[in-house]
């Protein structure tokens, strides 16, 4: 079971114990994946289609507990191979439908359906823990989570901009920013943020999936501190042995244009401790030398060696470090 599947089947076993809970959650999966549908003679159905069986029981559940109506569940196979089911839960009873659409607000007094009207009438969201089981609703109707080891990615998809913007608004009540991106004929309204998915998880009342993403960015984090800190050490370890290089370079050039011999006592002892041990740290270089000085010591008496190099390097500039080698 793919990371997505498996929220949605946590989030398709929560169940609202507030009966205006129920409705508003209700309202985000007819409004996302919901079909209202009129007869010649003004009756109403209403039709939910899903490839997904846990969106599918938590629907069926729902108008059970809510409204304690009858519905009708029928199941659509893939027309080609590969295709996934389709499940159809069904309001057939005009009654029953209407009960149903003036509680989310889908139907005006008027009997008029409006496109957007679950979205823009904004009754049934009002509680916090309303908004809750909307944007839970609406990620069962239509969201879709990638597997955390991969990326972090969090999408709900809908039918309109309008739909989208109050679903962005929705969510942003719990301090989480949301993004709205065309696709197709669709709106998209995403999270990048791995702790703003970890929110909303929270959000939706999937603490099990919390946990799981929780851990799996943990160790991602882990693992990228851990190659950020063997980067830095193997960048410092680089340039430690490239200024060792160029140092030794500088002593060997002193020594055969000029001999150390003329060189202060300290600066003698410095380059000849260098060429003894290469690949000496500075602080390893301070202690071997007599008496033992600190790293600030050791740079200062190896910046004078290439200073004097370099100087020798201007006076005898038909000389250079290849001849010595």
């Amino acid at each position: 079971m793919s990371f997505s599947s498996s929220v949605k089947d946590e989030l398709s076993r929560q169940m609202p114990g507030a009966r205006h809970c129920q409705i508003a959650e209700t309202a985000a999966i007819l409004s996302l994946c919901g079909r209202v549908k009129i007869s010649a003679s003004d009756h109403f159905w209403i039709e939910i289609h899903t490839e997904n069986v846990a969106v599918a029981r938590k629907y069926f559940t729902l108008l059970k507990k809510t409204f304690n109506i009858r519905t009708d569940v029928s199941i659509r196979s893939g027309i080609n191979p590969g295709r996934s089911r389709t499940y159809i839960v069904a309001v057939r009873e005009h009654e029953e439908a209407l009960k149903v659409l003036q509680a989310v607000k889908l139907i005006n007094s008027q009997g008029e359906i409006g496109e957007n009207l679950s979205l823009i009438r904004n009754v049934v969201l009002q509680n916090a823990c309303c908004r809750r089981a909307f944007i839970r609703g609406a990620f069962l109707a239509a969201g879709s989570i990638s597997a955390p080891e991969k990326f972090y990615h969090f999408e709900i998809v809908c039918p309109t901009e309008p739909k989208a913007e109050q679903l962005k608004n929705i969510i942003a009540t719990f301090d989480i920013e949301a993004k709205i991106v065309p696709r197709k004929k669709y709106y998209v309204v995403y999270i990048k943020e791995g702790s703003q998915i970890v929110d909303i998880l929270n959000v939706m009342e999937a603490p099990v999936s919390l946990m799981e993403l929780e851990n799996i960015r943990i160790v991602k984090e882990m693992r990228g501190s851990v190659n950020r800190q063997v980067n830095c050490e193997t960048a410092n370890i680089n340039k430690t042995v490239s200024a060792a290089v160029k140092q030794i370079e500088d002593i060997r050039f002193i020594q055969s244009v000029a001999g150390l011999s003329g060189l202060p006592e300290s600066l003698q002892e410095m380059a000849r401790i260098r060429l003894e041990r290469p690949e000496a740290t500075l602080k390893e270089l301070g202690e071997a030398l007599e008496p033992p000085v600190g790293k600030s010591g050791v740079n200062h008496r190896l910046r004078k060696l290439s200073l004097v190099a370099e100087e020798l390097r201007q006076q005898f500039p038909d000389r250079n470090t290849s001849s010595l080698q």
